[in-house]
């Protein structure tokens, strides 16, 4: 079948836009794999390139010459992802099960104060004075999973999935005598997969990218996580000189520009490489549902 001149104008326009765009993307991504392949002084004197004239692992031996510490982040990181985006993902599509039935007469009202919360928040200071005073959460590690279990908006988008799902199927699972949970375990749950893999995704990029939670409760080193060791990598210049230099020998100078961009490709590489399995449940969950009929 012969194509349209217009369609395929259309087409290699579509494609070359897509194509640049997506090559504009990966621009600052490539930049930081090969400034972390370069050496120190050519960055120094000449700064980031595309193609490196010198390449260099010094920023990689530096960084894994004491690998525990980053062993000890990524088994941090990994667990606290896992057991976040777990929990979260229970509880957040209990939430939306139960706003999604239309014979849950509270409903409306607990919908508008989930979503008040989008709007208005009761501050820093209060919410830290809550985990630390009250669920005596200072230096655990239960303080990196208890703050983002919930989310507003994915409680709002689990349950306008959930609203997709023909009613037909939960009354027909009460006819056979299913009670509540039975129907949410058995019926909903994997008829909502699309939906759950979108909001874990989300999930578990916001634990894998939180740093901010480890600054305020968490105090001793072993358990920091990646991202917040990253943060302390590229926010002191002594860190570099007491916990990386102090283990090599004293002529040798900590490749400081160069580690940061190191820094980067080892925290970002694991998530990378889960997200393309994750694409076609994650592009499903946010179209499923926008046409009903």
């Amino acid at each position: 079948m012969k194509m349209e001149r217009s369609t395929l104008v259309f087409n290699v326009a579509g494609y070359s836009f897509l194509t640049l765009l997506s090559v504009m993307c990966l621009l600052p991504f490539l930049v930081i794999i090969t400034g972390s392949l370069s050496s120190e002084t050519e960055i120094i004197s000449e700064g980031f390139k595309l193609i490196p004239d010198q390449f260099s692992l010094d920023a990689y031996r530096a960084m894994f010459t004491n690998p525990i510490q980053i062993y000890k982040a990524y088994e941090v990181t990994i667990l606290i992802t896992l057991i976040g985006t777990a929990l979260g993902l229970f509880m957040t599509s209990m939430a939306g099960y139960v706003l999604s039935r239309k014979e849950f007469k509270y409903r409306n009202g607990l919908s508008f104060f989930i979503y008040f919360t989008t709007l208005f928040s009761g501050g820093l200071i209060p919410w830290y004075i809550l985990i630390v005073n009250y669920l005596s959460l200072k230096d655990n590690y239960m303080a990196l999973v208890i703050p983002s279990l919930l989310s507003a908006w994915n409680i709002i988008l689990m349950k306008n999935f959930m609203k997709s799902i023909p009613d037909s199927i939960v009354e027909s699972a009460k006819i056979d005598g299913a009670g509540d949970f039975k129907i949410y375990l058995k019926l909903i749950l994997p008829l909502s997969t699309p939906g759950l893999a979108t909001i874990g995704l989300f999930m578990a990029l916001a634990y894998w990218n939180d740093w901010f939670t480890a600054n305020l409760f968490i105090t001793t080193e072993s358990k920091f996580p990646l991202q917040f060791l990253l943060y302390k990598i590229l926010a002191s210049a002594s860190v570099l000189k007491t916990s990386i230099a102090g283990n090599l020998s004293p002529n040798f100078k900590p490749p400081t520009e160069t580690l940061k961009m190191a820094a980067a490709v080892v925290v970002t590489g694991p998530i990378i490489l889960l997200y393309p399995f994750l694409q076609r449940y994650f592009v499903k969950g946010l179209t499923i549902g926008a046409v009903k009929g």
